[in-house]
Parts: C-alpha cells; sequence; structure tokens
C-alpha cells in the first residue's frame, strides 16, 4: 500500500483498516501493529496517530465489517416491496451478493479470526441479535423465516470448504428463498410427519 500522503484522515483511516484486515488475515489475530504499520506503508506512529491500540483497531475494523453488511441490507430493499418478508428478502439478497471465491473466503477466513476474541464475539452477537429481532419482526411465519436464512447463511459460507459461490444451482436456490418468502404457505402445507419428542 502507498504513502498516506494526500489522504484525508478519513481515507487514512480506511486504508488502515484495510492493511490491518490484510495483515491480519495474512499473519493472523495475533500480528503486531509494526506488522500492520508496515502492511499500511506507514510508520507505527502514524498507525498509532490513528488507532491508539491494536484492540481499538480491531474493534473499528469489526464495527466497519458489521456496518458494510448493514449498509448491503439498506441497499437491497426495495421500495416498491411492501408485503411481509421484505426485510428478509434484501437479507438473503445480501448474504448472497455474488463476488469472487477467494474474496469470499479471505473475508469469512478474517471474521472466524476475528470472532476469537471475547469483546469482538459479544459486539458481533449484539449486531445479529438486532438483526434477528428485525427479522423476526419482517412478518414471515417463524418456521419459514428459520429455514431461509439458515440456507442463505450456509450457502454463503460454501467456499470455506471449497465450494464455488454463485453457481448456476445457488442461483437457483437463492430465486426459490426469495420466492418462498412470498409464499410462506407453500412450506406451511407441506405434509409434515407429526411432531416427535425425538431429539
Amino acid at each position: 500500500m502507498g504513502r498516506t500522503a494526500g489522504r484525508s484522515p478519513e481515507e487514512t483511516r480506511r486504508a488502515l483498516l484495510k492493511a490491518a484486515a490484510a495483515a491480519i488475515g495474512a499473519r493472523g489475530i495475533h500480528a503486531s501493529l509494526d506488522e500492520i504499520a508496515r502492511y499500511a506503508g506507514v510508520s507505527k506512529g502514524g498507525l498509532i496517530y490513528h488507532f491508539a491500540s491494536k484492540d481499538e483497531l480491531i474493534m473499528e475494523l469489526v464495527r466497519t465489517e458489521l456496518a458494510t453488511f448493514q449498509a448491503a441490507m439498506d441497499a437491497e430493499l426495495d421500495p416498491a416491496d411492501t408485503a411481509p418478508g421484505r426485510l428478509t428478502r434484501a437479507y438473503i439478497r445480501a448474504v448472497l451478493i455474488p463476488v469472487a471465491d477467494d474474496e469470499v473466503r479471505v473475508s469469512l477466513a478474517l471474521i472466524t479470526q476475528l470472532m476469537s476474541l471475547p469483546a469482538v464475539a459479544e459486539v458481533a452477537r449484539a449486531d445479529a441479535e438486532r438483526i434477528d429481532a428485525a427479522l423476526a419482526a419482517d412478518g414471515l411465519p417463524e418456521s419459514v423465516l428459520t429455514l431461509v436464512v439458515a440456507a442463505a447463511d450456509g450457502l454463503s459460507c460454501t467456499p470455506l470448504w471449497g465450494g464455488a459461490v454463485n453457481t448456476p444451482a445457488d442461483r437457483r436456490l437463492a430465486e426459490r428463498l426469495l420466492h418462498l418468502t412470498r409464499h410462506p404457505e407453500l412450506w406451511e402445507n407441506l405434509p409434515w410427519p407429526p411432531a416427535t419428542s425425538e431429539p
């Protein structure tokens, strides 16, 4: 990464966060401030000017990742869609936005490493609870909501196991999940076996 001369403070902070993500991805969660500064092409003092500690840098990186996903959800909200499940459809589209397999692997690996820190896990848990509450109030039956969210989340993680994303089968599944949010009765009316007390 080049020198930060000529950048605004906000641009420099974004560049430092990007460098931190790259350093942690390459060196692990124990990447030092010196290593992060080298990735950013700045001195350690220049890094500390913007982030007083590694903990502060990591927490800002996490907040940025969470805000980026929220922005993706907001961007996927269809203004013309006022039916129940509107937010869930935006969630599915945001989770399954077509990106390169390598980019997905890098992002998931970074999140996995960051989640090993208790403070990060707590922030992420609170954000997940916020999204879960919003989805629960989206007007879909609980069983349909659980199914489509779990399917979208699982599909988005396939690169971790060597699978590809955005294949024709993936796109068909995404369309079916979206369709199910518009027609939840299709799921509710299936001839399910009776519930049992077996685990």
